[in-house]
This record gives structure tokens, C-alpha cells and sequence, in this order.
């Protein structure tokens, strides 16, 4: 037969191990707050099963409270690490409505009106009601990413509703025989391992959550650039590959602007690096905000930015380039009280069919463009175009 406090033995060791893992978690990666809360919950856990064994020491009500409280505590502090995971707002009324309500139940049913069958209903439904909270989080993915850990965690978390049902159920009805206070019959132990066993694959599922998540970061840190938040160069190739051979399919244009911030060197001498960042970060933003959602910013390095704009021809690139430098016109940057104008230099060119797979030929025709408005004044733009024109030249001005 299943001995109760050996199982709440286990219980109490693993989780105390599981705590110095979220611990560690913590400690290494102090911005991934959510480690805390799971923390929190696992070593709040093994407190509870620990108090559950003083039951066979002295009179049991008080330690069968206080631990099914702690207990149902530690599941609401772990769904609430759920909903800071996905970055919502902690619903802490729900929880703390829920944990009230627990105790008040175990209170009432183990002490006042004694009835078992009750005290284990309300327990498995209040623990029941905060898991399913949780489901929808489990698998609805992270800002569209696959989650396979949330999606373990989810499945968990309907085995472990499932077992409080079934253990609610053969509390009322008496199945496997009597239960007190202190002991299980052979059923109800058996419920209370399956319980032990899958409370731990629910926090290995959190485990996977926190290795999806600082590998997406990771993966993010590669493709963007960490001083403005635009594309870093490595995104920029991988999608102009993509775009080419897009369009390579389809014949449908598509355009490239090459971006050169006009003094940005007198900035930085004049004002500081720090001034300079922030006049970059200035024109990421105003830049950004004349853009589609499908649109690519991306930093090249030092001043220069790329933009990639799917679908659109070489006369819509020029537009976006007037709205852009019209856009940084209007939202020069401040430091130390000083306003710093932002202005930049624009070259649009677009796929045509001979420049096939080979984006760099694109990179080439935008970067003469780019020569161009440099060259006519700066603060403007230049498309280069193919057409012949009256003059003969392949290079038009726009300011």
C-alpha cells in the first residue's frame, strides 16, 4: 500500500529542486522575471506538503488547512508567472477571490462540519479553476510563435483537472473506501501520486516555456540591431534573397531605399556619440512610422539604413522616401535641452527582371541613387531608373 507521507516526501524533495532551479533561472537571467514567480510557487508548494505530513503529529485540522491554502496559493502564483510570461496584466483579485474561497471551504469542512468527500471537492475545484485559467495562455502561442513547452504545460494542466475530477468524484461517492484526515485508502493514493508525478511535468513544462523564450531572444539578438531596434544587416540579406526570388516567380516589383543620415560625423563631433545614438534612434522611429507592417528597416551600420518595401514600384518608393524625409523634418532629436535636426539622404531603385536572384545588383542600382542625392544638395532623394530620358541620363532627382 502507498504510504501518504512517503508521497508527500517526494513531493517536498523534488520541488525543492525544481526551486533551486527557477533560483538559478533567476539569478542568471534577472530580467526574466517570471523565474521568480515560478520560484515562489514550487518552494511555496513544498512548504504546504511539508506541513501535510504534521498531520500525523498533531491534531490534523490545522496542518490539513493550512496546507491545501498553501497548496492552491502556489498554483495561483504560478498561473499568475503565465500571464507575466505572455505580458498581461495579473489578474490578482481572481486569484486571491479563489485562494479565500479554499480556505474558507477547507476550513468549514475539515473543522466545523467535518465531511471529507466536501473538503476534497472544494480543494480539487479551486486548483481546477486557476489551472484553466491558464489553458487558453497554454496554447495560443507566443506573439505567433510555436510554444511546445506552453503546449505541454497546457496538456498537463487538463490531466491534472481530469485527476482532481476524478479524485473529487470518488471522494462523494465513497469509491475506494473511507479517507480521513490522515489516511488514503489505496484509490486516493493513487490519485495523489498521479497528482506529485504530473504537478512536476507541469513545471518542466514552464522550464521549456523559459528555453523557448531566451532562444527566441537569442535568435532576435541576431537579427536586429540592439541600439534602434531595426533589422540588423544579416535580416536585411536574408530578406532581399527572399524578395528576389519572389518576384523572379511572380515579375512583381518590389523597391529598395538606401538611407545615408546627412552629418551625422558633425553630430557626433559636436554633440557626443551619445547624441548621435540618439538621432539614430530618432530617425528609427520616424522612419518606422511611414512604413507598412510588411515593410523592412533595417541598419547596415554606422548611418546607414536599408529599407526593403515588398510589392511596390519604383514611383511608390519615391513616395516613401518623401514621407520619410518629411517624417525626420518634423521630429528633429533633443539632447541636454539642445534640438539636433535629422536629416538624410534617400536612393530608390527597384527589382527588374534582369536583376534576377542577385539582390546585390539591387543594393548597387539604390546605392548610386543614393551617390546622387548626396551629390545634388542632400536632405533628398534620387530614383534610379532605366528609362531613357531626354537628357540621357539614368539618374533622377527629386528633392
Amino acid at each position: 500500500m502507498l504510504s501518504v507521507p512517503t508521497l508527500w516526501l517526494v513531493f517536498v524533495v523534488n520541488f525543492v529542486a525544481i526551486g533551486l532551479v527557477w533560483t538559478y533561472v533567476s539569478r542568471s537571467y534577472p530580467n526574466f522575471d517570471v523565474a521568480r514567480y515560478w520560484a515562489a510557487a514550487v518552494y511555496l508548494a513544498a512548504l504546504g506538503a511539508a506541513i501535510s505530513m504534521l498531520r500525523g503529529v498533531m491534531h490534523p485540522v490545522l496542518p490539513m488547512v493550512v496546507a491545501g491554502v498553501l497548496l492552491t496559493t502556489a498554483c495561483s502564483i504560478a498561473a499568475m508567472g503565465f500571464e507575466r510570461f505572455y505580458r498581461l496584466p495579473i489578474s490578482w483579485r481572481f486569484h486571491a477571490i479563489v485562494v479565500a474561497f479554499n480556505a474558507v471551504g477547507l476550513a468549514v469542512f475539515a473543522g466545523v462540519w467535518p465531511d471529507t468527500g466536501m473538503r476534497i471537492v472544494i480543494y480539487s475545484i479551486c486548483q481546477s479553476i486557476v489551472l484553466a485559467k491558464t489553458l487558453k495562455l497554454s496554447f495560443s502561442g507566443d506573439n505567433g510563435r510555436p510554444q511546445p513547452g506552453a503546449r505541454l504545460a497546457g496538456g498537463v494542466a487538463l490531466l491534472i483537472i481530469a485527476v482532481n475530477i476524478m479524485r473529487g468524484a470518488m471522494a462523494v461517492f465513497g469509491v475506494g473506501g473511507p479517507v480521513s484526515l490522515v489516511e488514503f485508502n489505496q484509490a486516493h493514493a493513487v490519485m495523489v501520486l498521479m497528482l506529485v508525478f504530473l504537478s512536476m511535468m507541469w513545471n518542466f513544462g514552464f522550464l521549456l516555456m523559459a528555453i523557448d523564450r531566451l532562444r527566441a531572444e537569442v535568435a532576435d539578438l541576431a537579427m536586429f540591431d540592439d541600439l534602434t531596434g531595426a533589422a540588423n544587416r544579416r535580416q536585411l540579406l536574408v530578406r532581399l534573397d527572399e524578395e528576389c526570388a519572389r518576384s523572379h516567380r511572380s515579375f512583381e516589383p518590389f523597391a529598395l531605399l538606401m538611407i545615408d543620415l546627412d552629418g551625422f560625423k558633425e553630430i557626433n563631433d559636436s554633440h557626443g556619440h551619445a547624441a548621435g545614438d540618439e538621432c539614430l534612434r530618432r530617425f528609427t522611429r520616424a522612419a518606422q512610422s511611414r512604413l507598412r507592417t510588411g515593410d523592412l528597416l533595417a541598419r547596415m551600420g554606422g548611418d546607414e539604413f536599408c529599407v526593403v518595401l515588398p510589392a511596390t514600384t519604383l514611383r511608390e518608393g519615391a513616395v516613401v522616401a518623401r514621407h520619410i524625409l518629411e517624417a525626420c523634418n518634423n521630429d528633429p532629436a533633443t539632447w541636454h535641452g539642445v534640438s539636433i535636426g535629422v536629416a538624410a539622404s534617400i536612393g530608390v531603385a527597384q527589382w527588374r527582371p534582369e536583376i534576377g536572384h542577385h539582390p546585390e545588383r539591387l543594393v548597387a542600382a539604390a546605392d548610386r541613387a543614393l551617390y546622387t542625392a548626396k551629390k545634388d544638395g542632400k536632405n533628398g532623394y534620387a530614383v534610379f531608373d532605366v528609362t531613357p530620358l531626354e537628357s540621357g541620363s539614368s539618374l533622377r532627382k527629386s528633392a
